[in-house]
Parts: C-alpha cells; structure tokens; sequence
C-alpha cells in the first residue's frame, strides 16, 4: 500500500472472522465514507436509504449537548486492501493501515455519521472528537446485506415509558416522575417501564400516559417550580375524587373488576383528565379544590350512556384519539358545571354531526 489510512485498533474474533475497532476523528467521517445522497436500488445496497429528516433531530442532539451527548460504535465493511500491524506489547494491540484506494461501507450508524457532518459544519471544535467504528472484511454485497439484516434485525426500539424514566433532560419527563412518586396511588399503579399493559398486569397505568397528560395539561406553560406544584395539586385531587380509584384502596373493588367494568383506568381518560387540568391551569386554579369534587359524580362504568361514540365504539373497543381526549374532557366539564368554551363547541358538533 503507497498510501493509507492508520488507526489505532484493537482485533478481535467473532464467528471464526477478525474484526477491528478503532477510534476515528469525527472530522475524517466525511472524507472515508461516501455521499449518501445518490440513489441505489434498495437490492444493489447492504442498507437503508438515508432518512434525512432524522438528520437535524440527531444534529441537534448533539449541539445542545455539547458536553455530554454519547454515541454508541458505527460498524462499516472495507471493500479494499487492509493490513493490521500488531505492536509489541499485544498481538490484539496495533495500528489498522488501510489503503486510501479502500471504500468503507456503512452497515449500521448511517444517520449518526450524516448527523455528526452535520454538526461539525457548526461547531468545528468537533473535529477533534472520536467515534469507535467496528471494521469488518467486505465480502460482497450480499454478505453484506446479512450483516445489515442481522446487526438491525433483533434492535429493540425503548418504550417511552421507559426513555421517560431515565431522561434527565427533558423538564417534564422529571416532573412527571416526582409527581408520580410522591401520589400514592400512581406510584404503586404505574408501570414505568412499558407502554403497553396486558390485561393481567399489575399496573393500570404508564408513565408515558401520564407525560402525555402533563403535556395537555401545561401545554407551552413553562415546566418549572409552580408548574410542578400545580401538577402535583391536580393529581392529588383527582386521585381523591375519583371513587373507584378510592373503592380499590379500600378493597371494596377488585383490580379485575376495575379494569373490566370501568373506564377510568384507560389512557384516554387520563388524558381527557390532562384538557381538563389545563382549564384549570388558566382559568380556575384557585377553584380547583371545590371544583373537583364534581368527579364523584362522574359515572365511570364503560357501559354509561356518557362514553358511547365518545370514547367507546358500538363493539365496544376504545378509541384512542385526539378528539375522544376532548370529547370525554366535554363530558367531564359538563358534569363539573364548567361552562363549554368555543373549542369544546366545535368538537361537540362535530360529534353530533357525525352520530
């Protein structure tokens, strides 16, 4: 080789094959991996395509998280003359040459490497930064279409429960964790690992539903102290009001009956109840204590009259949509003697004409 690239590296063995990490300057991204921009037969290509609007969400990712974004290790095939050269030290130990006449094909970490370009173009001090890349021998594209299939093939994507559990940086996320923590009954009925619950789980509720629901509630209110309190305030009485929520505390109902016959513990309504918590954000917030209690007039049963078409089809199947949220919320202020406003209108009409 007349000219190459050289990594530092360290071998390894899998399936009988050596591979390579090695840890790359984010500036060189550009210049060992090619345009992904030009059209290829999804059957002439060991990838996805490209899917730019991914690009500036991960961009961003990491310019505002300048001092603690983290990225797991891209994997890329050589398609070209390579050499390892052990050092003295460690036969697994050495520099990786690879000739500048190699072309590197991405397998998995397409949208970072694009995205990282992306960032350099605004913050240069990237340049210096390093990303683990695992380097595999290129044996052609369908060997290469298998590693594809097979790195990607068993990826699990997180729930957002979960996700929501462990971000630090999203104000509401943390919020909707104290205040789960800190009512009672939420903590103890609230999955916070899975979106979706079977029907003999534990839980009644997600952590993800009730971010949702914080989410109608604050709307672009900033997340902040008061924000937080007032949550909590809500919560708090919702939980106190909502009789069979209490019933089950006291045992007078069980979690089967609960479930089945009642519609209280559905995602839709706990966010039916987050439209409501925002009319009381900017409107009643003073009012909330009195106002509330109008909840243990609420028939809560999913066979009420109250819920068909609104919430529940003729088969008896939830609908869990943006317009079931408000059209349950109209169904709750009217019950709490709270005036409809023009939105809750249009809705309201919408739904008649549709019966």
């Amino acid at each position: 080789m007349d000219f190459c690239y050289r990594f530092p590296a360290v071998k390894g063995l899998q399936a009988g094959k050596e591979y390579y990490i090695a840890m790359i300057p984010l500036r060189l991204l550009s210049k060992i991996f090619g345009n992904d921009d030009e059209y290829i037969p999804p059957e002439y290509r060991a990838q996805r395509r490209l899917n730019t609007t991914r690009i500036p969400v991960i961009k961003d990712y990491i310019l505002d998280n300048r001092d603690s974004y983290v990225f797991s290790a891209l994997a890329a095939a050589i398609d070209g003359e390579y050499n390892f050269a052990p050092s003295m030290a460690s036969a697994d130990l050495g520099i990786l040459e690879v000739s500048m006449d190699a072309r590197f094909m991405i397998v998995d970490g397409q949208h970072r490497k694009a995205s990282i370009i992306e960032a350099i173009t605004e913050d240069e001090t990237l340049n210096t930064e390093t990303i683990s890349v695992v380097f595999y021998e290129d044996k052609g594209l369908q060997h290469g279409q298998q590693m594809f299939t097979d790195l990607n093939k068993h990826a699990v994507k997180t729930s957002n429960s979960i996700a929501e559990l462990y971000d630090s940086r999203d104000a509401l996320a943390v919020v909707t964790r104290r205040v789960i923590s800190e009512i009672e009954f939420f903590d103890q009925y609230t999955d916070k690992e899975k979106d979706i619950l079977g029907k003999f789980s534990s839980n009644f509720f997600t952590l993800n539903t009730f971010y949702k629901a914080n989410k109608k509630i604050l709307k672009r209110a900033e997340c902040n102290d008061s924000a937080e309190a007032f949550l909590k305030q809500y919560w708090s009485a919702v939980v106190k009001h909502i009789l069979p929520w209490n019933e089950l505390t006291n045992k007078e109902l069980s979690k089967v009956d609960l479930r089945e016959k009642y519609i209280i513990t559905q995602a839709i309504i706990i966010q039916a109840l987050g439209v409501l918590g925002n009319h009381f954000l900017i409107n009643d917030a003073k009012e909330l204590e009195k106002s509330i209690t109008g909840l243990e007039k609420v028939d809560w049963l999913r066979s009420a009259e109250c819920w068909k078409g609104r919430v529940i089809r003729s088969n008896g199947k939830i609908i869990n949509s943006n317009d079931a949220a408000r059209l349950a919320c109209n169904v709750l202020k009217e019950t709490l003697g709270i005036p409809l406003d023009s939105e809750d209108l249009v809705y309201e009409e919408k739904f008649t004409k549709g019966k």
